[in-house]
């Protein structure tokens, strides 16, 4: 499966909406250059160098975050050297400019920035904790994503989402599971997210969490019924189960030897395979088979040591 190409831009009036809270942000300038200007990098531009008037591999589609330095440096220049650099700045279509810790903005700086439709911003954050915090946002919004038909669930701290046709039983044996103490994520539609450390993350739409169809009753609350413990807003998808239709002419896995992947986004996330059989308890069965996922990340595989033990006994 090819890997989707990530987010390449978000509007600045986006930005602003979505995370100015968390970021501490006051828009200096007019409300109307919030919609003339986008995001093209995931990563915040210093621009030490530009204020001194030097543009060699300027780092324009970054937001450009002026800290102590920065400012202390401009405020000793004249205004026209103010005007000059802030204008060439603006004229190679930069996102918007950040400045930390709450410091001014020079007069300057608002009547040319203001003029060439770019925001200004200003932050009560250090330029360390500014440059932390919109870095994880930025990673995450421009992440590649895509969407599975599965349940995703976390069962003791495995994220584990469970595949199969239509009525094969996912959303039952997930309500078998919450009823164990486990966790719903995402049922029927799961989105997934590749973060920078190529691990996928499932969600789901806020419309739809904490829902659940199950046949024959409808559209239940899982929150409502079972208490908020018991809805997860993310997980990070560990491993995959798929309930098979049983056919005599497809042997099953029976040592658990074989190792089999599921790929998502690029990631190769490891993959079970459960016939479906009338008496078997599947939610009995995907439990069981995230436990022998969590003891396989640990170092533990019973299968493994098993078949170790027996070849020693054969050449014993």
């Amino acid at each position: 499966m090819p890997i989707p190409p990530s987010i390449e831009s978000i509007a600045v009036k986006e930005f602003f909406n979505d995370f100015g809270e968390q970021l501490r942000l006051r828009l200096v300038t007019n409300p109307k250059t919030l919609s003339r200007s986008t995001i093209r990098e995931r990563s915040v531009n210093r621009p030490a160098l530009a204020v001194t008037g030097y543009f060699k591999y300027f780092a324009h589609k970054r937001i450009q975050l002026f800290g102590a330095g920065e400012m202390a440096f401009f405020r000793e220049q004249s205004a026209q050297r103010q005007a000059n650099v802030i204008s060439a700045m603006a004229a190679k279509r930069i996102p918007c400019v950040v400045i930390s810790r709450n410091l001014a903005p020079t007069p300057e700086m608002i009547r040319i920035l203001e003029r060439s439709g770019v925001p200004l911003f200003r932050t009560t954050l250090t330029s360390k904790a500014f440059t932390t915090e919109v870095t994880v946002l930025l990673e995450e919004r421009f992440a590649p994503r895509t969407s599975c038909h599965g349940t995703l669930l976390d069962i003791r701290g495995i994220g584990t989402m469970i595949r199969g046709d239509s009525g094969a039983g996912k959303s039952e044996a997930a309500l078998a599971l919450i009823e164990r103490g486990h966790s719903l994520v995402a049922d029927d539609i799961v989105r997934v997210k590749l973060l920078s450390d190529h691990s996928p993350v499932g969600f789901c739409d806020e419309m739809s969490r904490g829902f659940m169809e199950c046949r024959g009753i409808g559209i239940i609350n899982v929150e409502e019924l079972f208490g908020i413990r018991f809805v997860r807003l993310e997980k990070r998808i560990d491993l995959v189960v798929t309930f098979l239709e049983d056919s005599t002419n497809a042997e099953p896995d029976r040592t658990g030897l074989e190792r089999k992947s599921f790929e998502i986004l690029g990631a190769s996330i490891p993959h079970m395979e459960i016939p479906l059989r009338p008496g078997r308890d599947m939610a009995r069965l995907v439990e069981v088979a995230a436990m022998v996922q969590a003891a396989r990340q640990l170092g533990h595989d019973s299968a493994t040591e098993f078949n170790e033990k027996l070849l020693k006994k054969m050449n014993g």
